[in-house]
């Protein structure tokens, strides 16, 4: 009878978790290959409101069948039949949390903290793009995993078609900071390709740098020795791995699977200064799901994080915007069938 009772409360746990998700506004875009669903960007109910990520594009789900949808053969990632990409990656969703959020979602760093952050007092505010403009406490330094209080959430505009949505954030003028910042998200065939502009309407110049944290859950598949990121050129980890995982020539192999609360994080050399070292895969060997993400601006820093859930691969870029300038970036995820084959030893 008891353990009866525990799967009663399990499904009771469960059925309370997807309404709870349900509640949060959302939009879904498809075509033949992709059906992925989003999270929209809302200071009194969104999914995520904390200040450290942007609050645009994150993926509640994204599926994708290389048969397509109409062709008669049912999406099921345990038969070989398509892959699942991104979802909830973490075990405690609160909004206010700085990384209770699904990939793949932007943070824009300046000298490691907000944009305006060590120009502004205490009680003054500084800009965190993508969310607003947030007030500085008496501190010593910047908290980037801290929540700040918003002052000014700025106004955000979606506008959806089937197969893209827009987003466009407007925040006015914070200290001499002010921008109008677009991101779309399109699906073309097996891709997925995310487009940003950023406009500087304000009277200071913006200086920034972006990355974009995937948070990868292919299959949801636990980060293990089936997992493989793989680089064009060969990687080099400047800290240690901890034997959880190593570099061999283009590739980062994962060594042993990751237990809940075990993480691996290094930054990692060996990059160019062209665009096209801007390029790196993600598979599974036992489910064969693959990813290639590619950008169009050179790499300036490059993380590797992993926890058991996910796999994190991290391109920073620089941008650096003059007032009645504007910058453009392109992210394009290809989804694919990688091979399935034996663990490395």
């Amino acid at each position: 009878m008891p353990g009866l009772l525990r799967i009663c409360l399990i499904a009771v746990g469960l059925v309370l978790s997807q309404a709870e998700v349900s509640e949060f506004p959302q939009a879904e875009i498809s075509n033949s290959q992709i059906r992925a669903k989003l999270y929209l960007p809302d200071a009194q109910s969104g999914y995520y409101r904390g200040t450290r990520f942007d609050w645009s594009g994150a993926i509640a789900s994204l599926e994708w069948n290389p048969f397509g949808f109409a062709q008669g053969r049912p999406f099921d990632s345990a038969q070989g039949r398509g892959h699942t990409y991104f979802g909830q990656w973490f075990e405690r969703h609160d909004p206010k949390i700085h990384d209770a959020i699904t990939g793949p979602v932007n943070e824009f760093l300046t000298n490691d903290s907000g944009l305006g952050y060590d120009e502004a007092q205490a009680g003054q505010t500084f800009v965190r793009i993508g969310v607003g403009a947030v007030r500085k406490p008496e501190e010593a330094a910047y908290r980037r995993f801290a929540t700040y209080d918003i002052v000014d959430s700025g106004k955000w505009t979606v506008n959806k078609g089937s197969d893209r949505i827009e987003f466009v954030h407007e925040l006015g003028d914070t200290n001499g900071y002010a921008y109008v910042y677009r991101k779309t998200l399109r699906l073309i065939k097996d891709t997925l390709v995310l487009e940003h502009v950023l406009r500087n309407v304000g009277k200071k110049k913006i200086t920034t740098s972006v990355y974009n944290h995937d948070f990868f859950m292919l299959d949801s598949q636990p980060t293990g020795p089936d997992f493989v990121v793989r680089f064009p050129f060969e990687p080099r980890a400047l800290a240690s791995l901890n034997g959880r995982a190593e570099t061999r020539g283009k590739e980062i192999v994962v060594l042993q699977e990751l237990q809940p609360r075990q993480t691996m994080f290094s930054e990692l050399q060996g990059f160019g200064t062209s665009a096209k070292d801007h390029d790196f895969r993600v598979e599974n060997r036992k489910t064969g799901a693959g990813v290639r993400q590619t950008g169009d601006r050179p790499i300036s820093k490059l993380l590797f994080w992993s926890a058991r859930t996910t796999v994190c691969p991290e391109a920073y870029i620089d941008l650096l915007i003059e007032p009645g300038q504007e910058s453009s970036w392109k992210i394009t995820y290809e989804f694919y069938q990688a091979s399935q084959s034996a663990k490395p030893d």
